[in-house]
């Protein structure tokens, strides 16, 4: 027995099919990045619809035997499917027996399987008692048509959209982040229905027609507390009715406390709802910016008005800051980019992230290069430093690239002092307010001009101005290279012109050759 777990359990944990399988079923089922999981919750919120609805068509009409059949083994099948799915993937117990076995040759021990066995079977049983996993599994039983009483289970059906509808969710998670206030609301509600209902009872019993058990005083307690007051039970004596005085503000000041926590609570949680549906909208992009601070450098890099800053999110951990970009209308959250948690969120895997680190401390802008990097490599990652003493740390930290604004500002200055008429044509081009810009064209495999001679792109039939070559920081900039030079995957080309040039040429040899 034991020689036949380990031996299963060695198989699959060399296969890398089985592996791939789990993790692609367990993000179908469990990840809210995946792209397919959307699909999946449509397709069991359908079920659950339309489940319901042969429930309320079969209370005064015959059900048609397709719908019947559809009810009972389509929708019932794959509910259990889905049950065992989650049960499947909860845990695995491939690594507890091959670590149980390495850590007996390692102590010279008999291999027993029943400790890893014994083990896994507890993290599913946790599993399987907990309250989502009940829900699936009395979602199953309406299949059992013997038993009619098992029919009212199809109502756990609804319960299941608590796990797929996302607003549900949420509002369950709000209301439960208040769950200590609100189950002390409901003790104190007990309590005053209870004590209440006992004291008319004992007061009235023999006196008024309408009371004839306890029950009837608890209900009448609970509908006047409610504020309801359906009016088929009510005092006759002055003791009576002075209970009813009581209760009934009781029940005004019970109500206005529970609204005032659960206003609280989604007053605190707005805010994070808000910045998780941003995140979520932004990782949907293949490509976007994240910018690190709202000072005045990100306020001059949004006055260019370039469409490519239409995906792109601001990160600020200053209030006041988050609502002056509120304010100006931009996508902002609240949010500390020097923290792992923070830039972990967004999808590093699948999309191509520029990060910007524009806040004024330099100390800052190094811890969240750092962050980044540790994030993923892949990150492209333009820091500001404040003067060149700090390039070296930046480098170090693995900025890909430096801005030095004092340096600039510096230059245009004594462009502008020196060469007036050279600094207005400049200016105009790099701000886009002049006939001709300066663009950068990025060189992928996949592109016509890859591997292609400087002379075999004729950039003058495009009205094109060729500047020169970016080939990384580790290789100085080619100003007009020669007509021999070959166009490497990931080169920068520097060119100038029209904007619509521009456009007709990334078309061509870009968009078209994809």
């Amino acid at each position: 027995m034991n020689q036949w777990v380990l031996k299963i359990a060695l198989i699959l944990f060399r296969s890398n099919r089985y592996k791939a399988a789990k993790s692609f079923v367990r993000g179908i089922l469990n990840d809210t990045s995946n792209p397919y999981k959307k699909y999946v919750d449509l397709s069991i919120i359908f079920l659950i619809m339309t489940s319901i609805a042969i429930l309320v068509y079969q209370v005064k009409h015959p059900v048609p035997a397709w719908a019947d059949c559809y009810d009972i083994y389509v929708v019932s099948a794959i509910f259990l499917v889905e049950y065992l799915l989650r049960v499947w993937v909860h845990s695995d117990i491939t690594p507890l027996v091959i670590e149980e076995y390495r850590q007996s040759e390692f102590l010279g021990k008999t291999f027993h399987a029943a400790k890893p066995l014994k083990h896994a079977a507890k993290q599913k049983m946790e599993y399987m008692l907990s309250p989502s996993a009940i829900i699936d599994l009395l979602a199953i039983f309406p299949a059992y048509r013997p038993l009619r009483i098992l029919r009212i289970f199809v109502l756990f059906r609804v319960f299941k959209l608590l796990r797929y509808a996302k607003n549900i969710s949420q509002f369950t998670h709000v209301l439960s982040s208040k769950r200590f206030e609100l189950l002390t609301l409901l003790f104190l509600l007990c309590f005053v229905v209870v004590t209440a209902g006992v004291a008319l009872y004992v007061i009235e019993e023999q006196v008024n027609p309408d009371i004839e058990s306890l029950f009837d005083a608890v209900y009448w307690a609970l509908v006047t507390i409610s504020t309801v007051g359906y009016g088929d039970i009510s005092p006759v004596t002055d003791a009576g009715r002075s209970i009813s005085m009581v209760i009934i503000i009781s029940g005004i000041a019970m109500i206005s406390f529970a609204t005032s926590v659960i206003v609280s609570a989604f007053s605190e949680k707005l805010v994070e709802l808000k910045e998780d549906r941003i995140v979520e909208k932004i990782n949907k992009n293949k490509q976007f910016v994240i910018i690190c601070g709202y000072g005045q450098m990100t306020k001059m890099f949004f006055a260019q008005n370039d469409d490519r800053l239409q995906n792109y999110i601001i990160l600020e951990k200053n209030p006041l800051k988050v609502h002056e970009a509120q304010k100006d209308g931009f996508d902002v959250i609240q949010e500390d980019a020097s923290r792992y948690k923070t830039l972990s969120r967004f999808n590093v895997m699948h999309s191509k992230i520029t990060l910007l680190c524009l806040t004024r401390n330099d100390i800052e802008n190094i811890y969240i290069t750092l962050n980044a990097k540790s994030v993923s490599p892949k990150i492209d990652v333009i820091a500001r430093a404040s003067s060149r003493e700090m390039v070296k740390k930046f480098e170090r930290a693995g900025a890909d690239h430096i801005l030095l604004p004092t340096e600039v500002a510096d230059t245009m200055i004594r462009t502008a002092i020196s060469h007036p008429r050279m600094y207005k044509a400049v200016h105009a081009i790099l701000a886009g307010k002049g006939i001709a810009r300066i663009d950068e064209i990025r060189v992928l495999e996949q592109d016509m001009i890859c591997q292609k001679r400087v002379d075999e792109i004729d950039f003058k039939s495009f009205r094109l101005l060729f500047i020169g070559i970016y080939r990384g920081k580790d290789h100085p900039f080619m100003f007009i290279p020669s007509k021999d030079e070959i166009f490497q995957q990931e080169d920068v080309l520097l060119v100038m012109g029209q904007e619509a040039s521009i456009e007709y040429f990334k078309d061509l040899y870009q968009r078209g050759g994809r």
